[in-house]
């Protein structure tokens, strides 16, 4: 069972959080709620994953788009933002500050929990089997392996001996434990066929490749500097 996924909803009007709360608490998300931006700010900094932020403009204290600055000198957290005015202006401020989605006033809570949900999917925060360490993220159900944002082209046992490692961070693997999990017995070769795969991965991951560890006389150990 994953876990609820935590979403931000910050606006002054309290019938306008509790419109967005329910209709999103029935897609099984958890809510949080801030009516100002400052409340907005704090509550960001101070609860852990919040996987998406739901952003009024027009609030007193801080507006949306100060919320907007000041989460993402830190955070690329996807943020929906909500305009009572279609302003072309306002809506190129909020792509140069980072803002993923517009909705302008009055909306159907339908749609944007449908924008929600996309959004999440697009993030990758929805799809399962996606794991992301010291600038790699495997996505196992796609097969793919990206570094710094860039796609590498791996075999399928390449791939499965990195999922392997990422796997099992920091644990020391004998080459005989990795050829019973990556090869499954069904390989009677030797061990050499794991230095070289492993060669292979190494070279393909460039500088990450240096988390692959040698343990001489043994195996190997993924570790993230």
């Amino acid at each position: 069972m994953m876990d609820k996924l935590k979403v931000l909803v910050v606006d002054d009007e309290s019938r306008m959080r509790k419109l967005v709360k329910d209709f999103l608490s029935k897609k099984n998300y958890e809510v949080c709620e801030a009516e100002n931006g400052e409340q907005a700010v704090d509550m960001f900094f101070n609860t852990k994953e919040i996987s998406l932020i739901i952003l009024d403009v027009m609030m007193p204290k801080m507006d949306g788009w100060q919320v907007c600055r000041e989460i993402r000198q830190y955070s690329k957290v996807p943020i929906i933002m909500l305009t009572a005015k279609s302003d072309e202006k306002d809506e190129l401020l909020g792509f140069e500050l980072g803002v993923d989605e517009y909705i302008s006033k009055p909306f159907s809570p339908k749609i944007l929990v449908a924008r929600v949900e996309a959004i999440l999917r697009r993030t990758n925060v929805l799809e399962e089997g996606v794991v992301e360490v010291g600038g790699i993220v495997l996505d196992k159900a796609a097969h793919m392996v990206k570094i710094d944002n860039e796609s590498i082209d791996l075999s399928f046992k390449e791939f499965e001996l990195l999922t392997y490692f990422i796997t099992n961070q920091g644990v020391a693997l004998s080459r005989e434990r990795i050829l019973n999990n990556v090869w499954n017995y069904d390989y009677f070769g030797d061990a050499r066929t794991i230095d070289t795969h492993v060669k292979k991965l190494r070279s393909k991951m460039g500088a990450k490749g240096d988390y692959i560890k040698t343990i001489w006389g043994m195996g190997y150990k993924f570790e993230v500097d």
